[in-house]
């Protein structure tokens, strides 16, 4: 805590309207722990991308843009037999 003439500075608690009580104290260390530090990375999708065969495959069959059955793949959590079965039941 910083001090102001010769006593240290009151703790200062305000009450928010989300209904949470922050300390001034914690709100300062954790904004200089982000200007020291620099904002936070994002962290990449740990998945590997679609498999080009897999993008080839479901083009062909489906005859749908490149971009629409990468999509599609993405979404089904990059299975191509649920990625199927998802597309047909589209149809």
């Amino acid at each position: 805590m910083s001090r102001s003439n010769g006593r240290p500075e009151p703790e200062v608690i305000m009450n928010f309207s989300d209904g949470y009580s922050y300390s001034k104290g914690k709100l300062d260390s954790a904004c200089f722990a982000i200007l020291e530090n620099g904002p936070v990375k994002p962290v990449k999708d740990s998945k590997p991308a679609p498999k080009k065969e897999d993008i080839d495959l479901i083009v062909n069959e489906f005859e749908i843009s490149r971009a629409r059955a990468e999509r599609a793949l993405s979404e089904n959590d990059r299975d191509v037999v649920k990625t199927m079965y998802a597309l047909i039941n589209l149809h």
